[in-house]
């Protein structure tokens, strides 16, 4: 008993937090090691490497899913400092959890992926969450800036445009300025003021896939003293990396195309460091992922669990080959809706006729390669005998056999959705007109099969009509 008392005494406070940074300076080495690996060898292995392995994880070559709610410490002053932030710890999985992290420092090296920038990543319940999570630290009560309110496309998901128009403007009184057109940069400039706290666009939009220019509007951004947020969905880090471009801050659906087949909804918010902000502390801005996670996100708690994060991880690892394929189908699916006799219009950046066909191939390119790829989704407006009709539509979607008519989408199984009556029912005419999603648009997320027979299967059911 005096032996182990000694043990436990000699392991004081400062023995765990001088462990702490230990370990911090054992993260930064595999951090340098990884930015010097190509994309998909970083997506395979993340920062798990064989000596966690053998130390931690009795030599798991796969990273283990952790299912258990709470870590034990070896002594109370472990427990102090790992609570105190003074060490590296999840402590509860509400907060954190290894399996968790394991998916975290991936998808940061991920985004910042070619670059010398640093991030941190949170993985949350759901998209949705890691878009609260992210925006909800900007609009706290500051009197310096006493009417608070934000700057977004109109071109969002409906989820997205719920949260803001409903949740923060009409519940809680906090404005939000939409942009209707989101490459007019001059439209931009025109909505933000003094008591603007972020500005907020999705590369590319869901369903309408439309993109703006990142890099000028964080310019706008920043000379305001406030953060670009980017909703990089349905693109991906294998095509888009929004932070290399200026954005601050970065979030994901990752139930779409990171987590492609379609067994767990979450979310991920990515955060370079020294994000620029008039909102906060310098602890926030020098590093908002992991100020995030142990304040805000932890009373808030929107966490995932072990096995989600494990389950994604897993997916994440193909991404670009993933990213790669469903691309070239989506391309080969535009060209022939696009020459369609029974389409009015077909809405993808590959396409010559894309409004922004330009600014795409600029900034959409699959990575570690110089080939432009515009990403797995496109809308298409089917021709209805007058306007605001949708009995073509519906018969056409009605007629589909292979593709799933379901509202998801970055699948691996190509997935068509009639957005006004599904993701954006919600939000009304007027919210619809705002994003310019008719009732004759169908989105279509191409997955990884033949794109002949994708193709195949639109022809039969364009034929019903």
């Amino acid at each position: 008993m005096e032996k182990e008392m000694t043990i436990h005494t000699e392991k004081d406070f400062n023995y765990w937090v001088e462990k702490g940074k230990e370990m911090i300076r054992d993260r930064q080495k595999r951090i340098s090691r990884a930015k010097k690996w190509k994309f998909d060898t970083v997506a395979t292995h993340g920062l798990y490497d064989l000596n966690q392995a053998l130390k931690l994880n009795n030599g798991s070559i796969m990273e283990p899913v952790y299912l258990s709610p709470a870590q034990a410490y070896e002594n109370s002053y472990e427990m102090e400092a790992g609570l105190a932030y003074e060490m590296p710890t999840w402590c509860y999985s509400r907060i954190a959890n290894p399996s968790t992290y394991f998916l975290e420092e991936t998808a940061a090296l991920l985004e910042t992926y070619g670059s010398d920038l640093e991030a941190t990543a949170l993985a949350t319940s759901s998209g949705m969450s890691a878009i609260r999570t992210a925006t909800d630290s900007f609009l706290v009560k500051d009197e310096r800036f006493p009417k608070p309110n934000f700057v977004a496309s109109a071109k969002v998901y409906g989820g997205s445009f719920q949260q803001f128009w409903v949740r923060r403007w009409q519940e809680q009184g906090i404005e939000v300025r939409w942009i209707k057109n989101p490459l007019d940069l001059e439209e931009w400039q025109s909505k933000v003021d003094d008591n603007t706290r972020f500005l907020y666009g999705e590369f590319p939009s869901n369903p309408s896939v439309d993109i703006f220019d990142i890099t000028a509007v964080s310019e706008l951004a920043h000379a305001f003293e406030i953060p670009l947020i980017v909703d990089s969905t349905c693109a991906s880090p294998a095509l888009t990396r929004p932070l290399l471009l200026g954005a601050d801050i970065v979030v994901h659906s990752a139930s779409k195309v990171i987590s492609g087949s379609g067994t767990s909804i979450i979310g991920l918010m990515i955060a370079k460091k020294n994000i620029v902000s008039k909102i906060g502390t310098d602890e926030m801005r020098e590093d908002f992922g992991t100020w995030a996670k142990l304040w805000p996100y932890r009373d808030n708690g929107p966490s995932i669990s072990p096995m989600s994060a494990i389950l994604t991880l897993n997916d994440m690892r193909t991404l670009r080959m993933r990213v790669e394929q469903m691309s070239e189908s989506a391309m080969k699916v535009a060209r022939f809706l696009e020459s369609h006799p029974k389409i009015e219009s077909v809405h993808y950046p590959g396409l010559e006729s894309y409004a922004a066909h330009n600014l795409a191939k600029k900034y959409m390119k699959l990575v570690d390669s110089d080939k432009n790829l515009y990403g797995y989704m496109l809308a298409a407006e089917i021709k209805e005998n007058a306007p605001g009709e949708s009995i073509n539509t519906r018969k056409f979607y009605d007629a589909l056999k292979m593709i799933w008519r379901a509202t998801d989408l970055g699948r691996v199984k190509t997935v068509a959705t009639l957005n006004a009556i599904s993701t954006h029912q919600q939000q009304g005419e007027e919210g619809r007109a705002l994003a310019a999603i008719k009732p004759s648009t169908c989105r279509i997320a191409c997955g990884v099969e033949n794109a002949d027979d994708i193709i195949a299967d639109l022809e039969q059911a364009l034929n019903v009509i």
